[in-house]
């Protein structure tokens, strides 16, 4: 009964349900029903909850509901994996204070130059989202203060101590007052988490949502196939099936290379993600990927996590990863939302026996399916529907979205529906365009001009 319980049966302040009300939520998901009460209470809490099922919204409002933004003081302080996990949790973080007036939220992450967030933090943010590094890194300088921290929250731990974060974070924990309610919220429990759990909460309550509950949705299909021919029947396989857009998930970020090469060789929209690229080179493909102008994601497991397109139409493992559990993840970004989804792995004969741990995650026998020739290459392969441009303007330029639409439906003569995602970056920005309007769009932006400016714009 608790999963159909609304919002505002909490005793939540209206600010808040302002911004519940602009994400448009209306009841509470599974792991919100079970968390939110016991976070509003001031319970400490540890919970397990798979990727998609409301966590940012369960630990966000709690945090939320407690900043005072009156004290000019960090007061909340959320710990990411992956720069690109800490940007969908700000952004959603942002959304929910909505209705929250003068509130300062930084997202303070590895990889981008330090000297702008030292300068942020002149004026201290009420809430902090950001990777452990760096935030050690900014509070050994004393450029942060947590001596406020009211709310400390973990999300996807499991994953933070896998990229060896552990030091850093149990540095942080003993930065933070004693008394400061402690959420971590995992995928898996390994003993590390418990360890970690055990150091930095009080008396926590351990609640949890079956981290398989999707899997009935998901179509599961294994394929047998020798190491040599693997390359070639990914591409049958993603021929056979055509999913609109998928991700393909290696072991190693030499193979993801490799294989978005293959891919691209055969006619695929093919991308790669890993931790080796540079920052922005993984934002672009990840803005790509989600506006649709690349249809096959090839990634790490690292480099995926954060990732926020909710209709992946299939996931493939191009090799098997050594644990169930990373299986269950892997599987889990296809068929969300209540849709159906597809994942499907090669397996070599030296991966045999690692169907068993996956079969004994599940409690059922696995289904396999011999695989077909690949047949054709090029014109058989769908092209991704979208195109995108890169502006070499953003928000520095006070460019906003409406000002990109309006460019592009006035002089360029786009109809608005040629027109898709925009994401505005600091520097740039990225707009998806139907792929026959693309030249259209292209040559009007460069002939002409954005908030009375001409801006350098080139396809990707």
């Amino acid at each position: 009964m608790t999963t159909s319980l609304p919002f505002s049966a909490l005793a939540l302040s209206p600010a808040l349900l302002q911004g519940v009300d602009a994400l448009g939520y209306t009841s509470m998901t599974p792991i919100q029903a079970e968390s939110l009460p016991l976070i509003l209470e001031g319970r400490d809490v540890i919970a397990q909850a798979p990727t998609g099922s409301g966590k940012t919204a369960a630990f966000g409002l709690g945090l939320l509901q407690k900043i005072d933004t009156g004290l000019i003081e960090t007061q909340a302080l959320v710990l990411c994996p992956t720069r690109e996990l800490a940007d969908q949790v700000g952004k959603q973080l942002r959304k929910l204070a909505l209705g929250i007036p003068n509130l300062k939220l930084s997202l303070l992450c590895g990889g981008i130059p330090l000297g702008p967030q030292l300068a942020s933090l002149t004026h201290p943010p009420h809430v902090v989202v950001g990777t452990p590094g760096r935030i050690q890194e900014l509070a050994k300088k004393k450029a942060l203060h947590l001596r406020h921290v009211r709310t400390l929250v973990l999300d996807e731990a499991d994953r933070m101590l896998d990229m060896g974060f552990e030091e850093s974070i149990r540095d942080i924990v003993k930065r933070v007052p004693p008394t400061r309610q402690g959420l971590l919220f995992s995928a898996t429990f390994p003993d590390g988490i418990r360890d970690l759990g055990t150091a930095m909460l009080r008396e926590p309550v351990q609640i949890g949502v079956e981290g398989n509950a999707a899997a009935p949705k998901i179509e599961q299909i294994f394929h047998e196939v020798e190491p040599s021919r693997r390359a070639p029947q990914l591409a049958a396989l993603l021929l056979r099936h055509r999913p609109e857009s998928a991700v393909v998930f290696c072991n190693t970020r030499a193979d993801v290379n490799e294989v978005a090469g293959s891919l691209a060789h055969y006619g695929f929209d093919a991308l790669a993600l890993h931790g080796d690229m540079e920052q922005r080179d993984r934002d672009e493909v990840l803005v790509r990927f989600a506006n649709r102008s690349c249809n096959v994601l090839v990634a790490s497991d690292v480099a995926a996590r954060g990732l926020d397109v909710e209709d992946i139409g299939a996931v493939v493992n191009y090799e098997l990863p050594h644990d169930a559990d990373t299986y269950v993840h892997r599987i889990g970004r296809t068929g969300r939302a209540g849709r159906s989804g597809l994942a499907l792995s090669l397996v070599t004969p030296r991966e045999m026996p690692r169907t068993a741990l996956v079969e004994a995650q599940f409690g059922a026998p696995l289904r396999w399916d011999k695989l077909l020739p690949l047949s054709g290459k090029g014109s058989d392969v769908p092209a991704a529907p979208m195109v995108t441009l890169r502006i070499d303007a953003g928000r520095t330029d006070k460019l906003r979205p409406g000002d990109i639409v309006g460019a592009l439906t006035g002089e360029a003569g786009l109809h608005k529906d040629a027109i898709g995602k925009i994401d505005v970056f600091a520097t740039r920005s990225y707009v998806a365009i139907t792929r026959g309007k693309v030249q259209q769009a292209v040559n009007h932006l460069r002939d002409g001009k954005i908030k009375g400016r001409r801006f350098r714009v080139q396809p990707l």
